[in-house]
């Protein structure tokens, strides 16, 4: 069974939040992106509500660097936190292949620059449809179009066109899911 949670729908204006999700991939719970929050019960609250402990989560990604997705990773003492290039486990630094690289049997990261230049998009084939945790859309209504922070708009460009070919809904960095219309 693998599925997608969203734990908090982030958001950007008068204080910033990241979208925040849990996805359940056979063994895996990864949960994406546990940046800056009013409080931490907003990521822990939902958890518990799904029985998750937070010692039980196995990996934390990691969209990109800024502390408005990474502030929280200490919430998940046992995971393996895995960004655009490799993963981190304790003391280690393990790589992995990059692009196409498998959390688990049904999640894997691709790498989807834009925004910075180390940016990667999390594609869950979930049971109910195939999801995208990204930062290559800020909020659910798609804006703002052009990244104000943006390393390389062009290439967010190439990166949501990728994501919208496969993707069913869309968690954008900090906002709510959208339906992607084909």
């Amino acid at each position: 069974m693998t599925t997608v949670h969203l734990l908090h729908a982030g958001y950007a204006g008068h204080g910033v939040g990241s979208s925040i999700v849990l996805v359940r991939d056979g063994d895996a719970l990864i949960v994406t992106d546990p940046g800056m929050v009013a409080r931490r019960s907003l990521i822990l609250d939902p958890l518990q509500a799904l029985e998750v402990a937070p010692e039980a989560v196995t990996h934390v990604f990691l969209s990109h660097h800024h502390p408005d997705h990474t502030v929280n990773i200490a919430l998940f003492p046992n995971a393996e936190v895995v960004d655009f290039w490799a993963r981190y486990k304790d003391d280690v630094w393990l790589d992995h292949p990059g692009d196409g690289y498998r959390l688990a049997p049904r999640t894997q990261l691709w790498v989807t620059p834009g925004h910075t230049g180390e940016d990667a998009t999390l594609v869950v084939e979930a049971d109910d449809a195939v999801y995208a945790m990204t930062h290559l859309w800020w909020r659910e209504d798609r804006s703002p179009e052009i990244d104000p922070l943006a390393d390389d708009q062009a290439a967010i460009e190439v990166g949501r066109a990728r994501v919208l070919a496969v993707a069913d809904i869309v968690i954008p960095g900090h906002g709510g899911p959208f339906q992607v219309e084909r």
